[in-house]
């Protein structure tokens, strides 16, 4: 198999492994904490396990809308956006290593996500809930779970590489 390729496959461990995570955690979760309740608390009420369920997408925006409505837009549009993502991955040859393994990183919580939008009728299962103290006027960060926590740091590092990439890529041309 040639070298390269066997290179774009290797970031895809981060996807199982992301992948593997945000799955057994939300079966601990959904085995050990009843649902809708609290099942562990951490530095008083800074940091708590619970069990929630999202039918909506990031913020529970969408929540509202008619399963039908929800499954094409919440279920089926992200998976032929991760297949086209993954479909761009391969033929790119542009993309750094940092940015191949935030990708996976990305697809790995999108797909994590989507496990739970098909299989979950009650929605995304999320477990980790934060005290905010009032920033933005949330008491509480929205809950989350492994899946959204890989998009987002995962996110953020491919935006800032990207900004780096332009950066130079500016510099070089004075």
């Amino acid at each position: 198999m040639d070298t390269k390729f066997l290179a774009k496959l290797l970031p895809f461990s981060l996807t199982a492994a992301v992948l593997a995570a945000d799955q057994l955690t939300k079966l601990a979760v959904s085995v050990l904490v009843r649902p809708w309740s609290v099942g562990f608390s951490l530095w008083g009420d800074f940091f708590r396990i619970i069990h929630v369920y999202n039918p909506g997408i990031a913020f529970s925006i969408g929540g509202g809308l008619s399963h039908d409505i929800r499954s094409i837009l919440f279920g089926l549009m992200p998976l032929i956006v991760i297949v086209i993502v993954i479909g761009v991955y391969f033929r790119s040859t542009d993309l750094t290593s940092l940015q191949r393994w935030c990708v996976a990183g990305i697809v790995g919580g999108g797909l994590g996500n989507l496990i739970d939008r098909f299989f979950r009728p009650e929605g995304v299962l999320d477990f980790l809930d934060v005290k905010f103290y009032g920033l933005f006027g949330l008491e509480r960060w929205p809950t989350f779970n492994v899946a959204d926590s890989a998009v987002v740091v995962c996110g953020i590092l491919l935006l800032i590489s990207i900004l780096f990439m332009m950066k130079d890529s500016r510099g070089d041309a004075k």
